[in-house]
């Protein structure tokens, strides 16, 4: 028996579980590096030309007449030629300072099938299609890396990141489930457990999980807004500020086929909201630490008649962190007229999420391209660095 199923079986023992304020899975595993990698991943596949506007390409007017850009829109100008999505206007400072950035016109080698489910599986699988998927890149990254431990007590929860899933055994833990044990109840654990020292030791990781979920508030550093993911970023960073290098979660609400122009709004808030709070509970380590954003595919360059964007291919990442070149939207820009398209419907994709993912660890963890190239992404040509990192 696992943490999981632990906490499963837990009202079978007379537990009292309720509802904590996390709904979102988080995963978190220990490596020897000083520096910190977060991977965010936005289910539901962001619109990067929303987001990361180009409003001086003169095809995106026509293309989105309902969905304006650049100042016109309420957007901040970048840089002459991209405005970032008003609703991401808090983390306007940390574009100024340099600890933002944006990569355009990338995606997996995901195509024209434009399931969700299947994109996210071969996003966070990094392989190049969507059979033989078994494990996630970051988890054969640490495969790669002898000698790593394994941070404890985070099995906890009812789904898992394919992204840290694999042979490497790494700690993880879906918050949704506040584990509350009577002084009795405790006893007759300790009772029934006596002998069973898997079991003991589940048990004991998902009290001191559920106590310290509970100490939520307690943890280091000002949470900026509030929400699910608010509450997730505090809780990673606290285990960054430890013995945590890497931490992956993921933010739902992107897909906006309706009315995007009110529906993007939130999702936008709140990823802004868990950047400024991973860099307030970060403090110094901040300085340190790469968060990474990234969806499964984007969206149509076009607009629909319902004031949303479908399914589309290419989309933008977003970067933040101390440890970031920021201040640069990074991009071979294929352009938005019809011929430019991909399929004439979606933004032309120039280069592949994975590479910029690569690229980032061989930054931040030394790893020879070599190995990125063909164990951690296997058959991926990484091409030349974009200097995504100071």
């Amino acid at each position: 028996m696992d943490r999981r199923d632990f906490l499963l079986r837990g009202t079978a023992l007379g537990c009292t579980a309720a509802a904590s304020p996390f709904v979102t899975p988080v995963a978190l595993a220990s490596a020897p590096w000083d520096n910190r990698l977060v991977v965010v991943i936005l289910r539901g596949a962001m619109d990067g030309l929303d987001v990361v506007q180009p409003y001086g390409d003169a095809g995106l007017a026509g293309l989105r007449p309902d969905l304006p850009s650049g100042e016109a829109g309420g957007g901040m100008d970048l840089d002459g030629f991209f405005s970032m999505h008003a609703s991401l206007g808090a983390l306007s400072p940390l574009w100024r300072s340099g600890e933002l950035g944006f990569v355009h016109a990338v995606s997996t080698p995901y195509r024209d099938k434009r399931s969700h489910f299947d994109g996210q599986d071969l996003l966070e699988a990094g392989i190049g299609g969507t059979s033989g998927i078994r494990d996630g890149w970051l988890n054969r990254m640490l495969q790669q890396v002898p000698g790593l431990e394994q941070e404890i007590a985070y099995a906890v929860g009812r789904e898992q990141m394919l992204i840290l899933s694999g042979d490497k055994l790494v700690s993880s833990w879906a918050p949704g489930t506040d584990l509350q044990l009577g002084t009795e109840t405790q006893r007759l654990l300790e009772l029934v457990q006596h002998d069973d020292p898997i079991f003991r030791a589940a048990s004991t990781d998902a009290i001191r999980i559920a106590a310290e979920a509970r100490d939520l508030g307690n943890l280091a550093g000002e949470a900026v807004g509030r929400g699910t993911s608010v509450d997730v970023a505090r809780f990673a960073a606290s285990r960054l500020l430890a013995d945590t290098r890497i931490a992956s979660f993921s933010i739902n609400g992107w897909d906006t086929h309706n009315q995007q122009a009110r529906g993007l709004r939130q999702p936008l808030e709140e990823l802004a909201n868990t950047i400024l709070t991973l860099k307030s509970s970060l403090g110094d380590v901040w300085s340190k630490t790469a968060v990474v954003c990234m969806t499964e595919f984007g969206r149509t360059a076009r607009q629909n008649g319902s004031g949303g964007t479908d399914h589309g291919t290419a989309g933008a990442m977003l970067l933040a962190g101390g440890a970031v070149r920021g201040g640069r939207v990074v991009t071979d820009w294929p352009g938005l007229g019809e011929a430019d398209l991909y399929d004439r419907r979606d933004l032309m994709p120039t280069r592949d999420v994975r590479a910029h993912a690569g690229w980032m660890m061989r930054g931040l963890f030394g790893l020879p391209q070599g190995t990125i190239e063909s164990a951690i992404f296997p058959g991926l040509e990484m091409g030349g660095d974009p200097g995504l990192l100071l």
